[in-house]
């Protein structure tokens, strides 16, 4: 476990965390005055590796080779000179800071990166934060890296801090559904609720997305039934030639039978606290890894139609109520068009003509309705 204290006066800034992977949905746009959920959970903490935030350079601003170097390897909007290594924690965890709302600028419904951290250290006012909770952005306390030292600390709970094998994570990790409800912020008629395709899902597939069309090598890609092929086959069959041999992605991990020799390339899951990508053995171990968090990973692989609820009340021991699924979306499913861009752009395989021209017609084929 550690703390979080301030780089200036050594004051704490949060509670006991423990490491777990960064959110592949951190930096995720989501709609348009969408009110998103909390991104870390409570006692967690994930460090983001790449620049990250303001301030921001024009692609014409910067120098290639630099953006080369960071591993941005086609151009871009914009590329940050931002400190690398901030870490996100829950806002709830984040302790002995003030707001400070002069650096808030460039919101809309709550606060955003605007001008830089926002949140200071309450014993000396060092800017060590930012609070994100603006509309459409998943709500995180984003601690500066140059402002704040990470320390070790021994809690009695340190032992229940050890790295979970795949077959605890299989028997006791959290699957993660593909629909969920979405709010939108308070208007004068009140919240507005609906049941759409889950922003983590559409987040988890942009970055796999651009992993399999950068091993796919100008090749048709075949997904397996059911989600896998809702999720994936429709992008895959509209972004690809059809006129050559298909190259095959299946689902592996634990729990799941081994890839066959016929596996190009294998969705696999992440681990939630390492971030390490499961490695098949035998035949499939050179199969092209496509990783997927692992919640929506375990949801893929063991699909569960309905969420079941213990029957109350007068009904007899080991009956659950009969409750109605959740609803379907009234749209097929569509990739976060972000979270594909960012991940594709830094793939060397990005540089390939086919993959350079998806990217330059990234907006065609968001009003096509692939992304």
């Amino acid at each position: 476990m550690f703390v979080f204290v301030c780089a200036g006066c050594g004051a704490g800034l949060t509670v006991p965390l423990s490491q777990v992977e960064l959110p592949v949905h951190a930096h995720q746009k989501y709609g348009n005055g969408i009110r998103l959920p909390v991104l870390m959970e409570p006692g967690t903490f994930a460090v983001e590796p790449e620049r990250w935030g303001p301030p921001w350079r024009r692609w014409e601003e910067a120098d290639a080779d630099e953006a080369a170097a960071r591993g941005i390897h086609v151009p871009v909007h914009a590329v940050s000179d931002g400190a690398p290594g901030a870490v996100a924690i829950a806002p709830g965890d984040a302790r002995g800071t003030v707001l400070v709302p002069e650096k808030g600028g460039g919101h809309c419904c709550g606060l955003d990166w605007g001008d830089g951290p926002n949140m200071a250290c309450e014993a000396c006012g060092l800017p060590v934060a930012s609070r994100i909770d603006d509309c459409s952005l998943w709500q995180a306390v984003w601690l500066a890296p140059d402002a704040v030292r990470r320390r070790p600390v021994a809690t009695a709970g340190d032992s229940e801090a050890a790295v979970s094998s795949w077959e605890e994570l299989l028997e006791e990790g959290r699957a993660t559904p593909p629909v969920e409800p979405i709010t939108r912020w308070a208007s004068l008629c009140g919240l507005d609720h609906w049941w759409s395709w889950s922003p983590r899902w559409e987040a988890a597939a942009g970055r796999a997305l651009a992993h399999l069309l950068a091993a796919a090598d100008g090749r048709p890609v075949t997904v397996p039934d059911g989600l896998a092929a809702e999720v994936f086959q429709r992008a895959l069959d509209a972004l690809l030639p059809a006129d050559r041999p298909a190259r095959h992605a299946v689902l592996a991990g634990p729990g799941l039978p081994a890839p066959g020799t016929d596996a190009d390339m294998v969705l696999v899951p992440t681990h939630p606290q390492t971030g390490e990508p499961w490695s098949p053995a035998g035949p499939a171990a050179s199969a092209y890894p496509v990783p997927l968090p692992f919640g929506i990973w375990k949801w893929m692989a063991f699909p569960e139609p309905q969420l079941r609820l213990p029957a109350s009340g007068t009904m007899p021991d080991g009956v659950l109520r009969d409750d109605p699924p959740a609803p379907r979306p009234d749209h097929l499913f569509r990739a976060d068009a972000g979270t594909f861009r960012d991940t594709l752009v830094r793939l060397p395989a990005a540089r390939g003509a086919r993959l350079r021209e998806i990217l330059d017609d990234l907006v065609h084929h968001m009003r096509a309705g692939l992304f």
